[in-house]
């Protein structure tokens, strides 16, 4: 069975890797300096730092990070697990006091926010990826768009859309209005983290199980879209990424894991909202991530997130 998907990407990568390359938007100098950085992960393990964004890096300067994720893959690549940081987390920023999280990516871009991370949790990243919001349409478009269960109606009093309870079809604009939700939620923030890592999990799940990889001109879309909606540091190919799928290859829906950092709850800072995060908790959770023992950190606090159900 894993023959044909498997055929199937190495086909596609083969014809098109140089399309897909040009496609890809690459950032230099986005790590800190050597000696300032956390050391290496226990043996094949990677961490990738993810951020979510309404344009390109350097297109507009460098805006706010919608999203940010710290992705860390183990190294039998078993798992895959997204921890979401709350954009509004209130950490200290190198150079510039303390202040919310997404704040360093406006300040510095993706050098100062890799640097705010590290020095935060011990936890060294080895890649930066940003995806352009606008990816989220192209890719829903290329596969078809995914399914998504919410658990209970909502209404956006933004973007003025409910969203019903039960089976949601996610496929273009409709995609984005859902992982761009705050306003309307129980949890603002808190939930629409957890929709976006349902997001990535459906997609994910249609990619492997929906018949996706075993379609060259369905996967050729697919990964047209994403590689024109990513931004990554300048150490990663078109090579690098193909490795990883082959790597990842066994995934499978149930394999991605998310969760969120632990949190000691919400409050308010010179009249802006932030998150507290309970330092102590997480401090266990990062020295899960730097040992490569996430899993049986789960196992023993748990703390993950349903991806299959959302608000």
């Amino acid at each position: 069975m894993l023959s044909l998907p498997l055929a199937a990407l190495f086909t596609i990568a083969m014809e098109r890797q140089y399309t897909y390359d040009r496609n890809i938007t690459r950032i230099d100098d986005v790590f800190p300096a050597e000696p300032e950085r956390p050391a290496k992960p226990v043996g094949e393990a990677q961490n990738w730092l993810l951020i979510g964004s309404d344009s390109r890096p350097g297109e507009k300067g460098f805006n706010r990070a919608d999203s940010i994720m710290l992705v860390h893959l183990p190294a039998d690549r078993a798992r895959v697990f997204f921890v979401g940081i709350p954009r509004d987390s209130y950490v200290p920023i190198p150079g510039h006091g303390t202040d919310k999280i997404n704040a360093a990516y406006a300040y510095g871009g993706p050098k100062l926010l890799i640097s705010t991370v590290e020095k935060l949790s011990g936890v060294r990243v080895d890649h930066f990826a940003a995806l352009d919001f606008s990816g989220f349409v192209a890719m829903s478009k290329a596969i078809g768009g995914v399914e998504v269960e919410v658990s209970k109606e909502t209404y956006d009093t933004a973007n003025k859309i409910t969203w019903p309870q039960g089976t949601v079809h996610l496929e273009g604009e409709k995609a984005l209005l859902f992982v761009r939700q705050r306003y309307g939620l129980p949890g603002g923030d808190f939930d629409r983290i957890k929709r976006q890592q349902a997001f990535l999990r459906a997609v994910a799940d249609k990619l492997i199980n929906g018949g996706v990889l075993t379609d060259p001109f369905a996967l050729n879309d697919f990964l047209g879209a994403l590689t024109k909606s990513i931004s990554v540091d300048s150490g990663v190919s078109i090579g690098t990424l193909r490795d990883l799928a082959i790597e990842l290859r066994n995934i499978r829906g149930g394999s991605l894991v998310a969760a969120t950092l632990p949190l000691a709850g919400t409050d308010t800072v010179k009249g802006a909202s932030i998150v507290r995060l309970d330092e102590k908790a997480a401090k266990i959770m990062y020295a899960a991530i730097r040992d490569d023992k996430l899993e049986q950190y789960f196992e023993d606090y748990g703390g993950t997130s349903n991806t299959k159900q959302v608000n």
